[in-house]
């Protein structure tokens, strides 16, 4: 007879309380959270898509429909979830466009092989399936993308306001897609074009006006910053002067801020005071002799020094912004100084005009023809401070895009025309192999027509027949057919309506989406922590503390 096995005593490796999901269900779970974000980002995509108001905990509003705005908004907390938020940060900060197409994407991926998951599919088939169709669909792209001839100056501007264009016909300002792409264009192209740092493009929001009263400053713009009372007698208008950038400070300091000073007779003091007097002047005597007519300092400029360069007919500012500072160097040469002695020519800038404008509600120091000009700004105009943070947004995306667009040259055509021409050749390849393979890049194939599809639903067309129609046509070779959302027939060509985008969006967009829907696949456990569930309290306090608090409440402390 056999005898019974030894009762084994439980074991506990986690502490109590903690949460551990795992296998079919946990993997399914983690599909429907990613499809409920793909759900919220849905309406926002192509040129009819919704804006979402997000109100914030603090009660502030913000109307947009940049996926990765949105997402970073919502403050996603289910952790298979915040990949998604991952790969809509990561495209937006590489290409700058196609956020809410790759968050889409990669749900979709995960939808069409959700049953088969449920049939009990091993998720490292689908994992591999999936690898193989978006290596596929890159090489596709490659194939398939269009170079553009940049020895052409008129024609490589022209692509690179359909670029901008397109970028913008989903957003509040697709209105104004002429005006602002032109924009948009102005101002990569005044950048360096072998480092295009978009960092050294200033944007300066002013309420009030109309959207075509934005404008741009081919060179520098900053509000005025906080003067004294001999600014306005300085002068506003210069031509071709000569421009100090500083990090010194001009003021005189109190002397109780600065230090202990002991002294035996009032003739020590007046020495000490007068000795401080003799070095700011001897400071403002060193600048004048540079021969400046701007002077720009990161630190104040006291009354004294804003008088001095008054009575000089110079003008200055003092506590400019470090970021503006570094863009006026950019654009007048010379550099920072932090001290004022031995300044030569070569440490000055100059700029063809220099004013004070106003605009708005505000005045702004313009520098403009600067001659070493690398950097320019965009001075946004608009009704609501809401509206004109989304028109930012919107320029943002625009000049990624004009920037990818410069640095690579490849082109396809957008509006759901490359993802159809993609979904219809790995429909054929699929045919060609067998297993289970087949039907996952049946699968790809498959999702990646949620792009045209969701196009033509949030432009209220009827997106089975406009989804056949353009199936026929990529079967019979038209490969740039893609959707319409002007037309009723919903199809065109959308290279020769100039619907382009540059290839490096889309090639982004395939391999992070295929990327973020094999690391969903690959989960399937999660555990989770108890305490990181609470919010952060603080430590605790000590036991009696809150008693030992409450005593002497309502009577008088005893006296001592």
């Amino acid at each position: 007879m056999q005898r019974g096995l030894p009762m084994q005593p439980t074991v506990v490796v986690l502490r109590e309380g903690t949460d551990t999901s795992q296998g079919k269900p946990q993997l399914l779970s983690n599909i429907s959270a990613c499809l409920a974000i793909a759900d919220t980002l849905a309406s926002t995509l192509g040129p009819r898509g919704m804006d979402k108001l997000i109100v914030n905990d603090k009660g502030e509003a913000q109307i947009t429909n940049d996926g990765a705005t949105i997402l970073k908004l919502l403050e996603i907390v289910h952790p298979a979830a915040r990949s998604l938020v991952d790969i809509a940060r990561a495209q937006d900060a590489e290409v700058g466009d196609g956020t809410t197409s790759v968050v889409l994407l990669a749900a979709q991926m995960l939808k069409e092989v959700r049953g088969y998951i449920e049939e009990g599919v091993s998720p490292h088939i689908i994992t591999k399936g999936y690898r193989k169709a978006s290596q596929l669909a890159i090489e596709r792209i490659k194939e398939l993308q269009v170079n553009v001839d940049k020895s052409d100056p008129a024609k490589f501007r022209d692509l690179l306001l359909k670029v901008a264009s397109t970028s913008m016909s989903s957003k509040l300002i697709h209105s104004q897609k002429p005006f602002f792409s032109q924009m948009a264009v102005d101002a990569v192209m005044s950048l360096d074009q072998d480092d295009l740092d978009e960092s050294l493009i200033g944007v300066k929001k002013i309420p009030g006006g109309g959207l075509q009263d934005s404008l741009l400053v081919k060179g520098v713009s900053f509000k005025k910053t906080f003067t004294y009372a001999g600014a306005e007698q300085q002068p506003k208008h210069f031509k071709d002067p000569l421009i100090l950038c500083l990090n010194v400070e001009l003021e005189l300091k109190a002397e109780k801020d600065n230090a202990e000073v002991r002294v035996d007779h009032v003739e020590d003091y007046q020495a000490i005071v007068d000795a401080e007097w003799t070095i700011i002047y001897r400071k403002l005597e060193l600048i004048e002799k540079t021969g400046a007519k701007v002077v720009l300092s990161k630190l104040p400029i006291g009354d004294l020094a804003t008088q001095w360069f008054a009575d000089r007919g110079i003008f200055c500012a003092g506590r400019v912004q470090a970021g503006d500072l570094r863009r006026v160097v950019q654009a007048v040469g010379g550099s920072i100084q932090s001290t004022c002695s031995d300044i030569q020519r070569e440490h000055l800038g100059t700029c063809g005009l220099f004013e004070e404008r106003q605009v708005g509600g505000e005045r702004y120091n313009m520098f403009e023809d600067c001659p070493v000009a690398k950097t320019c700004t965009l001075l946004l105009r608009g009704g609501a401070e809401q509206f004109i943070e989304e028109v930012e947004r919107s320029l943002h995306d625009a000049i990624m895009v004009v920037k990818r667009a410069v640095k690579n040259n490849q082109v396809v055509a957008g509006g759901g025309a490359i993802e159809m021409e993609l979904s219809a050749y790995l429909r054929t390849y699929a045919r060609t192999i067998p297993g289970k393979i087949q039907l996952i890049i049946s699968a790809f194939a498959k999702a990646l027509e949620i792009i045209p599809r969701q196009i033509c639903d949030n432009a209220g067309l009827d997106s089975t027949d406009v989804l056949n129609r353009l199936r026929q046509r990529h079967a019979s070779g038209q490969k740039w057919a893609g959707v319409d959302v002007d037309s009723e027939t919903g199809v065109r060509d959308n290279m020769e309506a100039f619907v382009w985008e540059p290839s490096l969006v889309k090639l982004n967009a395939i391999a992070s989406a295929s990327e973020a829907a094999c690391l969903i696949l690959s989960v399937d456990e999660t555990v989770r922590n108890p305490q990181s569930e609470e919010p952060q309290a603080g430590p605790r306090a000590p036991p009696g503390a809150a008693s030992r608090a409450l005593r002497g409440r309502g009577r008088g402390m005893p006296r001592r």
